[in-house]
């Protein structure tokens, strides 16, 4: 499934750009940066729950946030880009 993961970590302090980077961190484990703060990850539903567990143990619940888009499989026709940023195929080719 498709699950589009969109945060705002408090960088006010060092703590908290520790924490942005952590998070963006697991992100990468898990999927495509679309956006600074947002990301498309393809997982099922045991590695959302993995990353989900570990993006609520980095974030301070009281400066930060952090957001799941659930896609679903049939997520394609869900999707529109405009735009510079050019879109990917999540489940295409990685490496050209």
């Amino acid at each position: 499934m498709l699950v589009v993961i969109a945060y705002d970590v408090n960088t006010e302090d060092s703590a908290g750009q520790k924490r942005l980077r952590q998070v963006a961190k697991q992100c990468i484990n898990y999927g495509q940066r679309v956006q600074n703060s947002v990301f498309e990850c393809l997982v099922d539903a045991a590695q959302c729950r993995m990353l989900q567990s570990k993006l609520l143990g980095i974030i301070d619940d009281n400066k930060d946030s952090l957001r799941f888009y659930y896609l679903g499989n049939n997520y394609s026709n869900r999707i529109e880009q405009f735009g510079k940023k050019k879109s990917y195929e999540p489940e295409g080719l990685l490496i050209a």
